[in-house]
């Protein structure tokens, strides 16, 4: 019986990770999108099957979104049949990382504001988050790879999620670019973050000394 209980209180908990958008309206978005692209991406885009959005994502924002799929993929906890990795789409709520979307859906997201006070954008994410969090469970914690300074994803996702919601407590201080060099270098060492509740967190610090460069790795 101690066994079980000690084993029950070590348990991992369950973990959900729900990452902020790439932007969809820049250059390397409306190239993707168009006729115009070569690569195998804009090619999958352009078919009837579609790219995995994390991909997309990950090509748009290049190392921040790549550092936060890489940990996200590594670390989520997620309960049977509900997805760990969703990504805040502008307009769509919550989509899984591998979903599959095309260049029209793409285009879509690129004409959607990405603030809290758009309703195109909070409405369905606000859906989906309070639907997240019946599926998974009273004890399923969400931790959100994002902006933390803005009340962009905050207020919905707070709203739906309450003291549920939390953040790595290194993100504080940190800019984009070094916070995807920390989540690939925490991915890659398998040591996961700690995190910290969004409510009555200090969400703005000092920066934090620079992070080593990562190894180069073989493709």
């Amino acid at each position: 019986m101690a066994r079980e209980i000690l084993a029950e209180a070590s348990a991992p908990r369950t973990t959900l990770f729900l990452l902020s958008p790439a932007r969809c309206g820049g250059e390397r978005g409306v190239l993707l999108a168009s006729e115009r692209g070569k690569s195998e991406l804009a090619q999958q885009l352009r078919s009837p099957e579609g790219a995995p959005l994390g991909d997309v994502f990950a090509f748009l924002s290049a190392l921040y979104f790549r550092g936060k799929l890489t940990y996200a993929r590594a670390f989520a906890r997620p309960p049977r049949g509900v997805p760990g990795v969703l990504v805040i789409t502008p307009g769509e709520g919550l989509v899984p990382e591998d979903a599959r979307i095309d260049a029209a859906r793409l285009r879509a997201f690129a004409e959607v504001d990405v603030h809290h006070e758009n309703e195109r954008f909070t409405s369905p994410l606000l859906r989906d988050a309070e639907a997240l969090a019946t599926r998974a469970g009273r004890d399923a914690q969400f931790v959100l790879l994002g902006s933390i300074a803005s009340a962009k994803y905050l207020a919905p996702l707070q709203a739906a999620l309450g003291d549920r919601l939390l953040f790595p407590a290194e993100f504080v201080g940190r800019g984009d670019m070094s916070r995807g060099g920390l989540l690939l270098r925490s991915a890659r060492e398998n040591l996961e973050l700690a995190y910290a509740p969004v409510a009555g967190a200090t969400l703005r610090g000092p920066r934090p000394p620079r992070l080593p460069r990562l190894p180069r790795t073989s493709s």
